[in-house]
């Protein structure tokens, strides 16, 4: 799990991809060596680190096994945790799929659900839930619905605020930066794309915990520059995401930007081969 982990934060995707199928056996073998609960948590949190990798490659239909499976050993255990992050993976599926009322209910129905558990640690419980609540905001964003996304992004802000600063809780990590992370989103989602670099702006980089969480960072910024009509500011927050993770930028919303940016290929230095570097021209 903790291999797992270390290797999405990393953004080491390829490498993740190759071992998960093995970590997941070894995670159900250890129900046959009379391991039940150790199994249900380990097969679950493994299926969750699996739907974010397939959300990052773009694997849709296979994120939402890898998410009903992660949801159903969860749902056998006894974390509650767990079952939130499952819950959490399920809705980004839903969303995948443009589902986004659905999607938005379930982590939210989840977020409270937690809220009212007293079996897990607070702190945690709380990092858990402001993702939740994170989440669903994006979620809403996603489907335009600002009155929504706005009331959610105050929750997870209020789960942010009792922390007073990230804390990890079953491989993610949640507080004050992170709200601004989806606050960025949020606002791009919106069209408020000035109001996403205002945002940005107040982002400690160096300070982010993970490589994917720098390199997601840096997307987004290039996401609001290209809203708002800033190529060239555009193109040099792609390159720092690249510098930072160059397999978190073979994502689609990259290669699409990069033909964008093929436009100003004049004006902007090298532009064509970073195209091809993330699979736009392939």
């Amino acid at each position: 799990m903790d291999a797992a982990r270390r290797d999405f934060s990393a953004c080491r995707y390829d490498t993740l991809a190759r071992a998960l199928p093995s970590r997941i056996a070894l995670a159900h073998a250890l129900g046959a060596d009379g391991h039940p609960e150790q199994a249900t948590i380990a097969v679950a949190e493994l299926y969750n680190t699996a739907t974010r990798l397939c959300i990052k490659l773009g694997e849709d239909g296979l994120a939402a096994v890898t998410a009903d499976r992660a949801l159903t050993a969860a749902l056998g255990g006894p974390d509650a945790l767990v079952t939130a992050e499952a819950h959490r993976m399920v809705s980004s599926a839903w969303r995948r799929q443009g589902h986004y009322a659905r999607a938005t209910d379930i982590a939210v129905t989840a977020a409270q659900q937690l809220a009212a558990d007293r079996t897990t640690n607070q702190t945690e419980r709380l990092s858990v839930q402001g993702d939740l609540y994170a989440t669903a905001a994006y979620t809403a964003a996603k489907h335009g619905d600002r009155h929504t996304a706005q009331a959610l992004i105050t929750e997870a802000t209020a789960s942010a605020d009792r922390l007073g600063q990230g804390r990890s809780a079953r491989g993610t990590t949640f507080g004050p930066s992170q709200v601004l992370l989806h606050q960025i989103s949020v606002s791009h989602l919106l069209g408020d794309a000035g109001q996403a670099i205002e945002h940005a702006r107040h982002v400690d980089v160096a300070a982010l915990p993970t490589t994917e969480r720098q390199a997601r960072y840096w997307i987004d910024v290039a996401r609001a520059f290209d809203q708002w009509g800033k190529p060239d500011r555009c193109y040099r927050a792609l390159l720092a995401a690249e510098k930072a993770a160059p397999q978190e930028v073979r994502r689609g919303s990259v290669r699409t930007m990069a033909v964008g940016l093929m436009r100003h290929d004049r004006s902007l230095p090298g532009v064509r081969t970073f195209a091809e570097r993330v699979g736009a021209l392939s």
